[in-house]
């Protein structure tokens, strides 16, 4: 497993002289989600651009900041501005928001996203609880990143995402009467949308929505220890299943549509947690 104690050092450093307490629950805020964090008490916000060897993130929809915020008595770590592969960085440079969360010692994270509808029976703004993620673009990349050279490491694996979060979530959409999908996130590494061939296949192999994040982040906080937990806001139909020409507008517009049942769903998780 990489050492992202050493090059993450002056991150972290930077970072801990800083904030105002030590997060319990971390939250990524996935495109078009990122006004969560307006909804929560925010103590301190720190511009990511502040911190060494922080990577920028260049998508619509990504702010650059980390909030230290509080909300029904659990401390908060909200990071808004997510790093994703297709932007031309390392897999360990996508993951320091999560290990940093660690270093902070948080014990649970909530990953958010938006994604492509392959399952024919979702339509855009349905919420989906990931039920199982699919690696398979970026196994070489995780193996070196991760290691799972012990069985302790291969064994964390039975309990992924977490059934103790993921039925939280599932108690939370009951309470506030939100209605919950449940499925298989699929990753592809971008920078492009998926074609109608890759939905196909995607589709036949069991994915149920498409994305271009989490899986890596979800796979690295599992060794790390974390509770793992995610989300996708079905934003649009995958490409082959609509007319309608992909875009990211359409990925903002939809997010924008169902944050209201979105901000809802985490802050009753929250509260259950």
């Amino acid at each position: 497993m990489k050492n992202l104690n050493d090059k993450y050092y002056k991150t972290y450093k930077t970072l801990a002289e800083q904030i105002p307490f030590e997060p319990e629950i971390c939250i990524i805020l996935g495109s078009g989600l990122g006004d969560f964090a307006e909804k929560v008490e925010t103590e301190k916000s720190i511009a990511t651009s502040s911190l060494p060897d922080y990577p920028k993130s260049t998508v619509q929809g990504h702010q650059g900041f980390l909030h230290f915020s509080k909300y029904a008595n659990n401390k908060l770590l909200i990071v808004q501005g997510r790093i994703h592969f297709y932007e031309g960085y390392s897999l360990s440079q996508c993951v320091l928001p999560v290990h940093l969360a660690k270093r902070l010692n948080c014990k649970h994270i909530l990953l958010t996203n938006a994604a492509g509808g392959v399952n024919t029976n979702f339509s855009p703004g349905d919420l989906m609880l990931a039920s199982s993620f699919n690696t398979i673009n970026i196994k070489n990349e995780l193996s070196q990143l991760i290691g799972l050279n012990t069985l302790d490491r291969r064994n964390s694996f039975l309990d992924f995402p977490s059934k103790e979060l993921n039925n939280k979530i599932k108690a939370a959409t009951l309470e506030e009467n939100i209605p919950l999908k449940e499925g298989v996130y699929w990753f592809t590494k971008g920078p492009t949308y998926e074609t109608c061939a890759e939905i196909k296949m995607i589709s036949k192999f069991g994915g149920d929505a498409v994305g271009m994040s989490t899986v890596h982040e979800a796979v690295f906080a599992n060794v790390v220890g974390l509770n793992v937990a995610s989300i996708s806001c079905i934003t649009n139909f995958a490409a082959g299943l609509s007319s309608t020409k992909l875009s990211h507008n359409e990925v903002m517009e939809t997010a924008e549509r169902v944050k209201s049942n979105f901000e809802r769903l985490v802050k009753k998780t929250i509260e259950l947690i």
